[in-house]
């Protein structure tokens, strides 16, 4: 490990130009700069390429001559402004002028691993039964230090602040230090006695930029620790910057996969038989004989791909030639699966996530609590992002290059060294902006054809997949069912609750691809281990003596994966609603009944309050139209109040309310965002985003035929946060799981009718 000064052991590296099409200006001004920088003491060779007038920091930042600063951004921007927010802390440290900020996507390296989320998920990223071997910080280093030595960078977990604020401080800080060194030099005086404000070093009344001590400053050695400001509040942190993403998309220069232009480029579209042990069987080649635009038919056992000169001809030759695919085994039914998920519960073996008190002793019927039950159910909920699945490949003397939106980098460069059988030393993936993910693109499908494709062809291919190939590939958050049980003593006290979750273990499944797998493989090699994250947030937040949550793991012929919200997208409506099904038998108002049971909880009946107030809670009496639901997920809360009615056409809802506590925010606007995101996300997952299937076929084909909310079905969202010294939550997420629930328990006081299916169902209103 080499261990000497970051900037005396810059390395060399091939990318593309740097011009305003792969590089965000905050000022608006397109410098073609990038600054980097790493964590301090530095372990890692810094891998950050430096263009002529531009002083490198290490990997996480530089400063040019200009005086320009340009960030170096380690995760996949797709839409949740994870460029601005990043920069706007190692900018902030820095004393830097948010006007010179750009930012550009890093380089694959150690000190970008996403440790959090590898000790988040390290039941789902590690053996099944490590967890008995070892103690919690045992396992917790083995997954650091496999993230670490695996340059493990992932995008996902809402972990992209709560992991990377710190080491973007800790940049910014320790360039500030250098700065202020150089500066000291030329003032002689102690460095300790200057600061740095908007782009310049200060001492009383003296002042120079950046860019007149950039050269000298990369070239001295820094205090060890590097001292940060007394508040993790600073210049620009808390405060609602502008976005560096916007500028260039609304100009139409920011680069998307299916941006990318190259000379001589084919264009292809793919098409695949159903999950499983799949063959493709014949193809009717006469379909394409006097089409013009076609350059090529290419045929695996798997899938078959045209390649044309544009896309369009490509998939109107796909469809011409009518591809047969003959599959083996057990096909998705949904009738079937549901049979399956039904039978689960007595003949699947259940693992205990969760065990507190008896369960036995709460359910004995002879003490004279009441005992109330209830199933629930999910549909298979699709991502369907704007942006289907896209990758454009060139392959060119032994070498590939990728230009694809990840969530998974290292995964997708693995994939397609496989793919083509290269070292993955001879991949380069150049990340580009995702028009929308949702876990979408932690999968690296499309890099596989897209690499093969290029290799065949000699010549640069751009992958698209058209909806139905994106609904019939996409690996889904699949169905689950829940058998909720709870005893119930006078006044409304609740003695015991046993939530029984059948789902696969998809969150293992997923985890299994990302490390290499294909989907059938991973399906297989998952199938019945318990997966606690594919049942993330069924412990409920509630003082209840006698607890027990029990997964089972059943396999479907289904490949799952993971949706924004992850387990909590339906664990969070089995609990809330569950709950508030139990108010109502007690005859006690759902938020006190809630309120009485938030033993310690300070921070979610904090929000609970806060919203009854924000939305004029009334109770939630018959007739009403008001549901409440509330949930913890990712260090963050929020309490939610939907009101919502039903009609011939459906269910309508007209308003949601949310109070929500997600610890200090680093931009407020960023934040609010991707709070009202989650919400609209959320309202998606309970009135539609689901499909069934036949044949081992989905049977959404188009975005018309699952059910998405269009503009005039969004309804007024009103948040509010709690102001928080709290260390940073996610925020991308937590505005997800309790949408659901408060729809639902909204629709109860409205009609008096339980719904107890997601997507929430019309039948019956």
């Amino acid at each position: 490990m080499d261990r000497q000064p970051a900037w005396r052991r810059m390395s060399r590296f091939d990318l593309p130009d740097l011009s305003r099409r792969n590089l965000l200006i905050g000022g608006g001004i397109g410098v073609g700069l990038l600054v980097g920088w790493q964590l301090w003491p530095r372990q890692y060779r810094a891998n950050l390429p430096l263009a002529k007038g531009e002083y490198g920091f290490g990997s996480w930042l530089k400063i040019s001559r200009d005086g320009s600063v340009t960030v170096a951004i380690p995760q996949s921007e797709a839409g949740q402004g994870v460029y601005t927010a990043l920069a706007q802390i190692v900018a902030g440290e820095l004393g830097a002028d948010w006007r010179t900020v750009a930012v550009q996507p890093a380089l694959a390296s150690p000190e970008f691993a996403n440790t959090l989320f590898a000790r988040e998920w390290r039941s789902a990223l590690m053996p099944a039964g490590l967890g008995a071997l070892a103690n919690e910080d045992a396992i917790d280093g083995l997954g650091d230090d496999w993230a670490t030595r695996n340059a493990f960078m992932i995008t996902g977990g809402a972990t992209s602040i709560r992991q990377f604020e710190e080491p973007c401080r800790l940049a910014g800080a320790a360039a500030r230090t250098l700065l202020c060194q150089a500066a000291a030099e030329r003032w002689d005086t102690e460095w300790e006695n200057l600061e740095t404000r908007n782009g310049f070093v200060v001492f009383g009344k003296k002042q120079i930029p950046f860019s007149q001590l950039a050269e000298a400053a990369s070239s001295f050695d820094g205090p060890d620790p590097v001292p940060l400001n007394p508040s993790p509040i600073n210049a620009l942190s808390g405060k609602e910057m502008p976005r560096l993403d916007v500028a260039a998309k609304v100009d139409g220069s920011a680069n998307f996969a299916g941006d990318i232009r190259l000379p001589d480029m084919l264009y292809a579209s793919v098409r695949a038989g159903p999950t499983g042990d799949t063959t493709l069987k014949s193809i009717a080649a006469k379909g394409i004989s006097k089409r013009k635009a076609v350059v090529d038919v290419v045929k695996t056992d798997g899938w078959v791909a045209v390649l044309g000169t544009n896309w369009w001809a490509a998939n109107q030759a796909l469809d011409a030639i009518a591809p047969t695919f003959e599959t083996v085994g057990l096909m998705a039914e949904t009738a079937s699966m549901n049979e399956q998920l039904s039978k689960a519960f007595s003949k699947v073996e259940g693992a205990k996530i969760f065990d507190q008190g008896s369960i036995d002793a709460a359910f004995d019927k002879s003490s004279g609590t009441r005992i109330h039950k209830a199933l629930y159910f999910t549909a298979a909920a699709l991502h369907a992002p704007l942006e289907t699945r896209t990758a454009t490949a060139q392959f060119q003397d032994g070498r590939l290059t990728l230009w694809m939106a990840s969530q998974a980098p290292q995964s997708a460069r693995a994939a397609a060294a496989h793919a083509i059988g290269i070292s993955v030393d001879d991949v380069t993936l150049i990340p580009t902006f995702a028009g929308g993910s949702f876990g979408r693109n932690l999968d690296s499908q499309i890099a596989r054809q897209a690499a093969a494709l290029a290799k065949h062809s000699g010549r640069p291919v751009q992958v698209i997949w058209s909806r139905p190939e994106e609904f019939m590939r996409d690996f889904v958050r699949p169905p689950a069912h829940a058998r909720m049980t709870a005893s119930l003593a006078a006044g409304g006290v609740v003695t015991g609750l046993s939530v029984r979750i059948a789902v696969p273990p998809f969150a293992r499944e997923q985890m299994q691809r990302i490390s290499g797998d294909g989907a059938v493989e991973a399906m297989e090699k998952t199938a019945g281990e318990h997966d606690p994250m594919a049942i993330a947030g069924a412990i409920p937040p509630y003082a209840i003596p006698n607890l027990s949550i029990a997964h089972y793991p059943i396999k479907l012929p289904l490949p799952g994966g993971i949706l924004r919200g992850g387990g909590h997208g339906y664990t969070a409506f089995f609990i809330e609603s569950f709950i508030d099904e139990l108010a109502h038998e007690s005859g006690v108002e759902p938020l006190s009944f809630r309120m009485q049971m938030l033993v310690g909880q300070t921070r979610l009946a904090r929000c609970l309050t806060g919203v009854a107030a924000l939305a004029n809670w009334d109770g939630g009496a018959s007739g009403s139209s008001k549901g409440i639901a509330c949930h913890s997920m990712q260090g963050s809360h929020i309490a939610l109040i939907a009101t919502a009615t039903t009609s011939e056409t459906g269910v309508k809802v007209e308003r949601i309310s949310a109070m929500v506590d997600c610890g200090r925010l680093i931009n407020p606007e960023l934040a609010r965002q991707q709070v009202e995101s989650g919400i609209i996300f959320g309202l998606a997952q309970a009135l539609g985003s689901s499909t069934d299937y036949e044949s081992g076929m989905p049977t959404a084909r188009r975005l018309r035929d699952i059910d998405l909310p269009v503009l005039s079905d969004i309804p007024e969202i009103e948040i509010e946060f709690v102001r928080s010294d709290a260390e940073p939550g996610g925020a991308s997420e937590i505005g997800v799981p309790a949408v659901a629930p408060a729809v639902a328990n909204a629709l109860f006081s409205a009609a008096g009718v339980r719904l107890r299916e997601l997507p929430l169902l019309s039948k019956g209103l």
